[in-house]
């Protein structure tokens, strides 16, 4: 037998109080039954029955295990795949403090709500890159969403076609045991062709897709070194949301279209919807473990407890 709990200070506290209480009470009962010229023998079976079930007690509140019990361990998650746009149009501040930021907060809180899932990163511009495959890391995952920038590709331009080739490559290739789910996050600024290939795949597989379009219709300018972004006319270009291209995708690969934008925040949605698929089963062990009996103690001390509540003895002879 060993105890899940060490003999920690409450534990002493409580054993401390015990001893002085009955040691008061024992002075004060002995000293009237002296007093009375009688004996007072009968309050040490008390004192014998208390401190059996006071220590049950103990016992019971340090948790004793003993024995084992061979348990079945399941482990249930999701495959989510997270692409992210890192185009200099992110950069805008029409959704505050800029598109990207926001994105790697919602991301971050994202994470801490699915611990059991692993996750994979995809950072895409005009080209694509997986820049962390599918982990149950968090801790790794969360620091390549933390260093998310626009300047980690250096191609210009956006295509959401190579991001989505890349996912269904790494979804597909992976155990086909999970359930798995592509988020693709974009200002839905699109200049590569339709990727159709990637939508059979993703639909054939069953693989779900959540369209994440970020930034306002209005749009904002994009931040650059001398001011802002200016186009080959010398004009100031203005990023704005455009969410045809994204509506479409999720449409066509029976998926769902959602928005970040300055009055609307759907990644609850996305948290809602990816808690609902449903998480297969990724692992199946045996474990053998002891078994906490902690109420067998509790239920003694609590027998022998009423034992003392029903009995009466004669404290003093007269």
């Amino acid at each position: 037998m060993y105890f899940n709990r060490i003999f920690s200070p409450v534990e002493t506290i409580f054993l401390v109080g015990f001893l002085l209480i009955y040691a008061i009470y024992f002075a004060r009962t002995f000293w009237f039954a002296y007093q009375l010229r009688t004996t007072a023998r009968s309050v040490v079976l008390k004192f014998i029955l208390r401190s059996i079930y006071f220590g049950l007690m103990i016992v019971a509140l340090l948790e004793p295990s003993f024995g084992e019990v061979e348990r079945d361990v399941r482990a249930v998650g999701r495959d989510v795949l997270l692409l992210v746009d890192v185009s200099t149009s992110m950069n805008a501040a029409d959704v505050q403090p800029t598109r990207l930021e926001k994105i790697q907060f919602e991301l971050i809180k994202l994470l801490d709500a699915f611990p059991s899932d692993r996750f994979g990163l995809i950072i895409f511009t005009s080209t694509a890159v997986l820049q962390c495959p599918l982990t149950l890391d968090h801790s790794a995952m969360r620091l390549f969403v933390e260093s998310l920038n626009t300047k980690l590709l250096g191609a210009s331009g956006t295509a959401l076609a190579p991001a989505l080739d890349l996912a269904t490559q790494k979804l597909v290739n992976s155990a086909a045991n999970q359930s798995k789910a592509v988020v693709l996050i974009s200002d839905g600024e699109d200049f590569g062709p339709y990727p159709r290939p990637a939508v059979r795949t993703l639909r054939r597989n069953e693989i779900a897709l959540f369209t994440v379009g970020v930034g306002t219709v209005r749009g904002a300018r994009i931040p650059a070194k001398n001011g802002f972004v200016k186009d080959a006319d010398g004009q100031i270009v203005v990023s704005r949301l455009q969410p045809d291209h994204l509506r479409q995708l999720a449409r066509d690969a029976n998926g769902l279209y959602l928005e970040v934008t300055d009055r609307r925040n759907d990644f609850a949605v996305l948290s809602e919807r990816l808690s609902h698929l449903e998480g297969r089963l990724i692992d199946k062990r045996k474990m053998v473990v002891a078994s906490n009996k902690y109420a067998y103690f509790l239920v003694s001390a609590l027998v022998l407890l009423s034992f003392d509540v029903l009995i009466t003895v004669r404290t003093i002879r007269l």
